[in-house]
């Protein structure tokens, strides 16, 4: 439309849209404010404007005026709506907006950027329509913009927080991956801690027992925590071709100040039952060692054990068995004659009065002798055992006289299956087994028949 060309009248008040010219009110006189369809049109809450079919601007209304900061004479007649966009609204009007318009003769909820007189950015959401002739062809297109500040902050703000959401997923995705790596090195190094320690412990123990003529024997090491290095030891050795010696014991203590000390006294009893096989003699020499060593530091060691002497008789089908203790829990005697349950099945071979091995520099330690019989089973084994908690409290401790009672009531006395039963009865026991237990039996062959 050419400059000062009458305006195009605003919707509903004839002109574009051909309607009547609004009644004068009862009464006479102008139109109210509230009446004036100008009004409405011109100071709506959103942009109007009217363009020709080459968006040549031919009606705007003050509102978008107010947006874009912009006067009605430098809009109306001067200006296309592609002009009154941004530099990538403009290309986006060209390429698909203005042809879906002329396909469609409608569209809406556009969102584009109108810019400002002051070179700002205006997010607004806009729709058109073509308006058309009696005859069909078109003649001019109406747009309503609506300001989508708002709207767009609101979306930014989504934005923003989604992209936070994302970034702190991320954080906690590689805080859970590192996390699992973490744990992945910690289960590796445990594992690779429980082997070593495995192998350690299995250093201060016997590979295998050796097979002793006229004696059947058998030993079983039960590991409370794979993470900790128990103190336990045993051993079985030949002192001549009649006579074989056997120790087993516990050191104070764990880890690897234990395993010292436990290397130490295996290698001393030893070398101390070769130098005298009397028990007591060698006692008397590990506790002078151990003292000598230990006795005098801030954190003293000291061990519990009992050695002995077996001296089978294949001819007349017995055992001779002399052993001393230094404070340790009584050898148990179980005895194949007796019936199962009855009085004499298991017994206690006491040796009261045995002082802690290390712990004095002058110790006394008590010896004792036993004949096992045919089907006699000597049982050897350390605290872990007697002092396992029973109860779901944790204070009941499984004791010497419950250890008696069960293994009175094994049907077999031969030296696997004690030890078979006292294993299971170690499992069974589970968690309440808070100390390593080694167990070592010594026994003679039951008759045939």
């Amino acid at each position: 439309m050419a400059p000062g060309k009458a305006p195009d009248p605003a919707p509903g008040a004839g002109g574009d849209r051909g309607g009547p010219t609004p009644p004068t009110p009862p009464g006479g006189g102008p139109p109210g404010p509230e009446d004036s369809a100008e009004e409405l049109y011109d100071s709506a809450p959103c942009g109007f404007l009217s363009t020709a079919m080459d968006g040549t601007v031919t009606k705007v209304n003050a509102t978008l005026l107010d947006w874009l900061g912009l006067e009605r004479r430098e809009v109306v007649g001067r200006m296309r709506f592609a002009d009154l966009l941004g530099v990538g609204g403009r290309l986006y009007h060209e390429t698909h907006f203005a042809p879906l318009l002329r396909l469609r003769g409608e569209i809406s909820g556009i969102a584009l950027e109108l810019a400002t007189a002051t070179g700002g950015r205006l997010p607004v959401l806009v729709s058109a329509v073509v308006k058309r002739a009696a005859d069909g062809e078109p003649v001019l297109i109406r747009t309503t913009v609506f300001d989508a500040s708002d709207r767009r902050a609101y979306e930014e703000e989504l934005l923003r927080r989604r992209a936070a959401a994302d970034e702190a997923r991320e954080v906690a995705e590689a805080a859970r991956r590192e996390a699992e790596e973490a744990r992945c090195r910690s289960e590796a190094d445990r594992a690779r801690l429980t082997d070593a320690l495995a192998v350690l412990q299995q250093a201060l123990l016997p590979a295998e027992l050796p097979t002793v003529p006229g004696l059947d024997v058998a030993s079983y090491y039960y590991t409370a925590s794979p993470d900790r290095l128990g103190g336990d030891f045993y051993d079985l050795f030949a002192l001549d071709r009649r006579r074989w010696a056997f120790f087993l014991g516990d050191v104070s203590g764990k880890g690897p100040g234990a395993a010292a000390v436990t290397s130490l006294t295996r290698y001393t009893l030893r070398a101390a039952v070769f130098h005298d096989s009397d028990p007591v003699s060698a006692l008397t020499t590990l506790n002078a060692a151990l003292y000598d060593r230990y006795g005098v530091e801030a954190d003293p060691r000291h061990c519990t054990a009992v050695v002995g002497v077996v001296e089978p008789d294949p001819e007349h089908g017995r055992t001779t068995v002399r052993l001393a203790s230094g404070g340790h829990p009584p050898a148990l005697l179980l005895r194949a004659g007796a019936p199962v349950d009855g009085p004499g099945r298991a017994e206690y071979l006491t040796t009261p009065g045995g002082m802690l091995v290390g712990a004095l520099p002058d110790a006394s330690f008590t010896p004792a002798t036993a004949v096992l019989a045919p089907g006699d089973t000597l049982l050897l084994y350390t605290d872990g055992l007697t002092e396992a908690r029973t109860d779901p409290g944790r204070t009941t401790l499984y004791g010497e006289q419950r250890l008696r009672d069960f293994a009175a009531r094994q049907a077999s006395t031969a030296p696997p299956d004690v030890i078979a039963a006292v294993a299971a009865l170690l499992e069974k026991l589970g968690d309440g087994v808070d100390d390593d237990t080694a167990l070592l039996a010594l026994g003679v062959p039951s008759r045939p028949g």
